[in-house]
Order: structure tokens, then C-alpha cells, then sequence
């Protein structure tokens, strides 16, 4: 890895990014860190409603009839989710080290985000098995996702990443089965601590802490996508 993480902000808020053009996005940028035109970055932003279903989403786990938002299949892992308005995505462009560690990867995704958690005075758990970040079961509540996490690493570079829930409508997953998983729930931050917590305020935590977790010395912050996508044009 590069010694300093390049944060890209790629659209929030009324310039919340379309998925297939989020995606678009990715793919070209991920083409030139292969090439090594560009460094380590990450895109961070909002989607306007969507669902998108990994690899190994089951037909049971889809949504019934008009779920009011795209449903597009992607090239990641994992099953079917929701982005959208009040969650933030982040999208880890990134060229693993020699010999390659999945895992490890996935495991600092979710360290972050209960790095994050943790400034709000919220304890974050990983719960065995299930990849993401999770408030543990309490008050008659299961376990509840508050960060989901889907990785495709191709050509040694990561795509995709995470999706954390800041003041999201939760309404949007009662129309499929998140992640495949039936016994546990999605919630939060803003559910979780009863005071709204937005994706302004949760973006420069994310950003120091993904940085911290994945290893570099340092970060830069860059307001738009152009400067990695300069050649792809």
C-alpha cells in the first residue's frame, strides 16, 4: 500500500450518486490504480435509493414486487443490501500487499467503523461468521448491522467496500432479507443513539480511522472524483 490514503468525495446529499454511475466510477478508477496512475484512494458518498445483490444472493432474499428503488446485480460478495440517502459509502480502491490477506482487509473495514462507533460512545462488535460491524443483542433486540461491508478484489486492487448507516430510513430493508441474514436486524447511529447523527458528521471520523485501520501513515482529502479519473476521460 501507498504510505497516504486519497479520499475522493464523489457526491453527498442533492448530489447523492447514481449506482451505475458510482460504479462506472469505481471500475475506471480502479483501472488506473492497477495501472499505477493514480494512488490508493477512496471514494466516499451517498446513492440515491438502491439495491444492490451479491454474488450469492438467493432468490427468497429479493424483494417482492415494486420495492420502490433499482435492484441491480453486482460483482461483489456478499448478498443483497440497500444504499441510499443518510448512509455512507465507501468505496476503498486500493492495491493489497504481497501475499494477499483478504481477511485482514475485510477485518479493517470493520475496525473503522467501530473506531467510529466508539467516538459516539457506542460499542461495536464483530459478530462470529457474519462479516460488518453490529451492535450487540440487548433490551429484548438481537444483534443489529449498523455497517455492512461487500469486497471484490480483482488484479490485486480492492472495489467496493462499506456501507454505513448514519440517519438512514430503515423502513427501505424491511423489502428484502439484508445480507441473507433473517435473526438479526439493521439499525443506526442516529436509531441507536437518539440524537441524529448525519453523514457530515460521521465522514471525517471514517476517513481517520479507515486510514488508522488500513495502515497508512497519513490521508489527504479531495473534494471531487476528477484529478483519478484525469486519463479516463
Amino acid at each position: 500500500m501507498d504510505s497516504e490514503l486519497v479520499f475522493a468525495h464523489a457526491g453527498f446529499g442533492s448530489n447523492a450518486v447514481d449506482y451505475v454511475q458510482g460504479w462506472d466510477m469505481q471500475r475506471a478508477v480502479h483501472a488506473r490504480r492497477v495501472s499505477g496512475e493514480v494512488p490508493d484512494s477512496c471514494l466516499l458518498l451517498e446513492h440515491t435509493p438502491v439495491y444492490t445483490a451479491g454474488k450469492r444472493t438467493a432468490l427468497s432474499d429479493r424483494p417482492v414486487g415494486d420495492p420502490g428503488a433499482p435492484v441491480i446485480d453486482v460483482d461483489r460478495g456478499g448478498k443483497i443490501t440497500w444504499h441510499g440517502p443518510g448512509q455512507l459509502t465507501a468505496y476503498p480502491i486500493v492495491k493489497l500487499r504481497e501475499p494477499m490477506d483478504v481477511v485482514a482487509y475485510i477485518r479493517a473495514l470493520e475496525e473503522a467503523m467501530i473506531r467510529v462507533c466508539a467516538e459516539f460512545g457506542l460499542a461495536a462488535i464483530r459478530v462470529e461468521g457474519r462479516s460488518g460491524t453490529w451492535i450487540p443483542a440487548s433490551g429484548g433486540l438481537p444483534d443489529r448491522k449498523v455497517g455492512a461491508i461487500g469486497a471484490r478484489v480483482a488484479r490485486g486492487v480492492t472495489m467496493h467496500g462499506l456501507a454505513f448507516n448514519c440517519d438512514c430510513d430503515l423502513s427501505w430493508y424491511d423489502r428484502i432479507v439484508p445480507c441473507g441474514i433473517r435473526d438479526a436486524g439493521v439499525t443506526s447511529l442516529t436509531t441507536e443513539l437518539g440524537i441524529r447523527v448525519s453523514v457530515a458528521d460521521v465522514t471525517p471520523l471514517l476517513e481517520r480511522h479507515l486510514a488508522a485501520a488500513l495502515g497508512y501513515r497519513g490521508w489527504q482529502r479531495i473534494h471531487t472524483v476528477a484529478p483519478l479519473l484525469a486519463s479516463a476521460a
